[in-house]
């Protein structure tokens, strides 16, 4: 393990964070937005994101070689990596609005498939993640402090 592995694995963990709250916040904007994308000619009303995360860790094989010395460009830090931004297949919201003017024959209007709620919970999760991260981050550089101080005899 590097000198900088732990700092590296909260700074990827901050990244995805913030993207988690980034797409939270943009499905929250877009909850009564019923012209998210046009497909075939109709609107189609927004789909709710959501971020697909992976762990960055290599297998065991690859660590064993790199114990071995026989790798040692392969980053073994672990930390999480962005996998995508998916769109959440759930169906749309059918709301009974007939002066609206998306509203199909029988006065339905679909809303997006965005829970307020869900998104707001979401955030808050992606919120504390974020800083259990700073907190990781920062106890990695004051050992690293410590243990400069320790090297130059006080």
């Amino acid at each position: 393990m590097g000198l900088f592995d732990g700092i590296n694995a909260s700074a990827s963990g901050l990244t995805a964070q913030r993207l988690r709250m980034d797409v939270a916040s943009a499905n929250t904007a877009n909850a009564d937005s019923t012209r998210g994308r046009l497909v075939d000619g109709e609107w189609e009303p927004y789909r709710r994101k959501m971020v697909s995360l992976r762990s960055n860790e290599s297998d065991f094989s690859s660590h064993l070689q790199q114990a071995m010395g026989r790798s040692s460009s392969e980053n073994s830090g672990g930390g999480v990596q962005v996998d995508g931004i998916v769109e959440d297949p759930s169906p749309f919201k059918q709301v009974y609005q007939p002066d609206h003017p998306d509203a199909n024959d029988e006065g339905f209007v679909e809303m997006p498939n965005v829970d307020p709620l869900k998104e707001m919970v979401n955030m808050m999760g992606a919120s504390r993640s974020y800083e259990a991260n700073i907190t990781s981050m920062n106890a990695s550089k004051n050992m690293m402090m410590k243990a400069l101080e320790i090297g130059r005899g006080q």
